[in-house]
């Protein structure tokens, strides 16, 4: 444990972090704190010097309030999280001071999600949701993957889709979709992918692996003669994937409520999946996707969610470098 004492001498007791304190638009609500208190760790948790941090709609979501039943504020934001372990509680066992770890901080998205994300110099995290980060990403891709490559990864897992089958992705240029399109392709081996997005993105779709590739802007994709075996609902057009997927296939979304058949689900974040993923990771099959506006510094953290919120963005909106 000595290491860990020399760890924890050079750690400061307060930091800079981005907090709320009233429900609202970043623009409006979020602001810079030089005096945040480190987090208090638990036993089963681990101290995080962060690196990057990565955005995602639930961030923006959880700002504006939908969550406020199981939330409350005060509130550092952020879910993905990559950087440095400085300190380990007493009860962690797979990780040690100087580990490269990656992860969503939130086991449950919507459930009493922390108050102290990783906007902030450092975080704390439940040792169950972190993995090592694999070693040939940047802690910039690193950051950019744990949310939306195990909501990926969950959705079809529960869909069923399985290698020789069809599936249809709603939204295949954000965060989740670029994730779910690399998953089934070399994951679950889907034999026919197709995507929507907008007229610009369709040439990345081509390069992520799609073979049909649809332009929302043009084309109704319930109005196609060919069905899929699975269609996942990125965006929350659950009544019309259930009109695009075959007889006993499979509807999944990401977007409450969903319309019955389709499944709804909410992720459960674990570092299992982060890890079973790490050979895709490793041998570049699968590719983290940062957008091309690159990384916002961490003092631009309101101009990145004000980004985020266009619904523009394509891949991951990224918080990099850390003070």
């Amino acid at each position: 444990m000595a290491a860990a004492e020399t760890a924890s001498a050079t750690i400061p007791s307060y930091i800079k972090g981005w907090v709320y304190s009233q429900y609202g638009k970043a623009a409006d609500v979020l602001k810079l704190d030089s005096n945040v208190p480190v987090p208090e760790l638990k036993d089963d948790q681990v101290l995080i010097k962060v690196v990057a941090a990565s955005l995602n709609p639930v961030d923006s979501k959880r700002m504006l309030g939908y969550f406020k039943d199981t939330d409350n504020i005060p509130t550092v934001p952020g879910y993905d999280v990559a950087g440095v372990v400085v300190k380990v509680g007493n009860q962690v066992k797979n990780f040690k001071v100087g580990d490269e770890v990656y992860g969503d901080l939130n086991v449950k998205a919507l459930e009493y999600p922390t108050k102290h994300g990783s906007l902030a110099e450092y975080t704390a995290a439940e040792e169950k949701v972190l993995a090592l980060k694999p070693k040939n990403l940047s802690f910039v891709e690193a950051a950019s993957l744990p949310l939306a490559i195990e909501t990926a990864y969950e959705g079809l897992e529960r869909s069923g889709l399985s290698a020789g089958q069809s599936i249809l992705i709603l939204g295949g240029a954000g965060g989740v979709g670029t994730q779910i399109i690399q998953l089934a392709k070399h994951v679950f081996g889907a034999s026919k992918i197709a995507a929507t997005s907008s007229t610009g993105k369709l040439d990345l779709l081509k390069s992520l692996g799609v073979d049909l590739p649809i332009d929302y802007t043009k084309v109704k994709y319930e109005d196609l003669p060919e069905k899929f075996d699975v269609v996942y609902d990125a965006v929350g057009e659950t009544d019309r994937a259930l009109k695009a997927v075959k007889e006993g296939g499979q509807v999944v979304t990401i977007l409450p409520p969903g319309l019955p058949p389709a499944i709804v689900f909410i992720l459960t974040s674990t570092g299992e999946t982060l890890e079973k993923l790490k050979p895709y990771l490793e041998s570049g099959k699968v590719k983290p996707l940062i957008d091309p506006k690159g990384t916002f510094p961490f003092s631009q953290a309101v101009e990145a969610f004000s980004y985020l919120d266009t619904n523009r963005a394509t891949g991951k909106v990224v918080i990099y470098p850390f003070p």
